[in-house]
């Protein structure tokens, strides 16, 4: 017969809200990776969860499985995150976003680190296109601006 202190202690859960209406239960060790989840925690939260209304649930899917690698592991990481942001640019930025939300500072630094090794190296026309953000510049404003900015183009 097992004493009340040897029986296995139950973990703590959360569950958070997608902004599409996903219920994501998660342990509390993973999820307060999260500086802001760890702040909601303090705060109370909806009956339901805590509302996350900028994640789609395919995002925080990601987020959680990122969390809860490094809450509970601590070798192989390195490995395992590379593959975690080799994704397609249209979800590592969708990655960025929720870890600036949830200010989850590691997972901020590995998807931005990410989406500057795809750009380095590439000619400012192929770094607008990347970004998806229209060229306003004449073609001679923007040999200029390459000229004073060389060094990020190295």
């Amino acid at each position: 017969m097992s004493s009340p202190s040897s029986s296995p202690k139950k973990k703590k859960k959360v569950v958070l809200r997608s902004s599409d209406g996903v219920s994501f239960e998660v342990e509390e060790e993973a999820a307060i990776l999260s500086q802001t989840i760890k702040d909601g925690m303090m705060d109370g939260w909806e009956e339901g969860g805590l509302p996350l209304p900028t994640i789609n649930s395919k995002t925080l899917a990601l987020v959680i499985d990122y969390c809860k690698k490094h809450a509970h592991d601590s070798e192989g990481l390195e490995a395992w995150d590379a593959d975690f942001v080799n994704v397609d640019r249209d979800t590592l930025f969708d990655i960025i976003l929720a870890a600036n939300f949830l200010n989850i500072e590691d997972l901020m630094y590995l998807t931005c680190k990410k989406a500057a090794d795809m750009i380095k190296g590439k000619p400012p026309a192929e770094i607008l296109k990347f970004f998806n953000i229209s060229n306003s510049l004449s073609p001679e404003e923007e040999e200029e601006v390459t000229k004073e900015n060389w060094w990020a183009f190295e």
